[in-house]
Order: C-alpha cells, then sequence, then structure tokens
C-alpha cells in the first residue's frame, strides 16, 4: 500500500481520544511509509491524522471542493492540496489516488463516503479493502446493525466481512495490508466503468 485514504470528521469529537487515535494512525502511516488521501480540511480529526503524517515527514495529498475550501478551512501547510469542483470529484480522485480506505469517527460525511467505497468493493469496481478504526467503540453499533442486515438477508455474509474492523491503528494497518479480495468477486475492468 503506497496511499490510504482516509475518512474522518471536520469536527474534533468529544475528549481527547478520537484526537489521539488520529494522530497515532497518522504517525504510523508516516513510520510504514503510507502516504495520506484525506479531504484537505486543517480542521478536526481531518486536521489531526494530516498533521501527525506531515509531522513524521510523510506525504499528504489533501482534495476539497471548492465550495468547501473556507467552510472547512482548507489546509494550507500541504504541498499537495488538489481542489476540485464538486463533491463526486472528490471522492472520484480520492479513490483514484488511494489503495484503501479507513474511515476515523465522523459524522455523516464519513459515513456515506465509507458506505460508496465499501459498495464499490462489494460491487467489485475495485479491489480495494475497507475498514474502520474502532475507537472507544465508536463504531460498535454499527457493527451489530450490520450483522442484523445480513441475518435479516439483505446483507451477504462474505460482503460484511469485507469491512475491517480493528480498535488500534497498527492492528487496522496490518489487516488492509494482508487483505484479499473473495474468489468469487468478477472485478469490472476500467473499460467497463
Amino acid at each position: 500500500m503506497r496511499r490510504i485514504c482516509v475518512f474522518c470528521g471536520s469536527s474534533p469529537g468529544r475528549g481527547s481520544a478520537y484526537l489521539h487515535a488520529a494522530e497515532q494512525l497518522g504517525q504510523l502511516m508516516a513510520k510504514r511509509g503510507i502516504g495520506l488521501v484525506y479531504g484537505g480540511a486543517s480542521v478536526g480529526l481531518m486536521g489531526a491524522v494530516a498533521n501527525a503524517v506531515l509531522a513524521a515527514g510523510g506525504q499528504v495529498t489533501g482534495v476539497i471542493p471548492q465550495a468547501l475550501v473556507a467552510r472547512e478551512v482548507a489546509h494550507n501547510g500541504l504541498e499537495d492540496l488538489r481542489i476540485v469542483g464538486s463533491m463526486h470529484e472528490r471522492k472520484a480522485l480520492m479513490a483514484d489516488l488511494s489503495d484503501a480506505f479507513v474511515a476515523l469517527p465522523g459524522g455523516i460525511g464519513t459515513l456515506e463516503e465509507l458506505f460508496e467505497v465499501w459498495t464499490w468493493t462489494q460491487l467489485g469496481n475495485h479491489a480495494k479493502p475497507c475498514g474502520v478504526l474502532n475507537v472507544n467503540g465508536f463504531y460498535s453499533t454499527l457493527g451489530l446493525f450490520l450483522d442484523h442486515v445480513v441475518e435479516e438477508g439483505f446483507l451477504k455474509p462474505v460482503h460484511r466481512s469485507m469491512l475491517q474492523v480493528a480498535s488500534t491503528p497498527a492492528t487496522l494497518l496490518d489487516g488492509l495490508a494482508t487483505w484479499h479480495p473473495p474468489q468469487d468477486t468478477k472485478w469490472i475492468t476500467q473499460s467497463e466503468r
């Protein structure tokens, strides 16, 4: 993995655990030589993970729509800040630049981004691993809900297993690095997209 796309909140959340986890993830990514692709903001968990990667000597690519440059406070300390025209362009470029996807805690934007790339994996649009960093049990109830979706027959177990969950950055990065897509998935070629 050369680059991981991290989806996360533009808010820091309550307490210091979420910021600390974002910083730990950023430091570890830089230590392992993994670049960060993220939403381009300087605030909240977004700013924390970017600043941690930069402070540890790593590479950061920010992608932000023009309409959010002032609103999300675009990170002025990035050598590679790409300003795009829309959220759709943002997500597509972030996905193209990345080899894996991680969701830190965040709001509905974070969830929407995570579910979209996970759906793309399920559909065979790409073979890139997806995971969540379950800081302080933030994603535990989501996991229970997804298990319920499987039990009710709306999600296949093989697709449920495509979303990795870990409580520490090291465990999550290790899992993403060793992930293999299910053998029965039919991957869509670039020309079919």
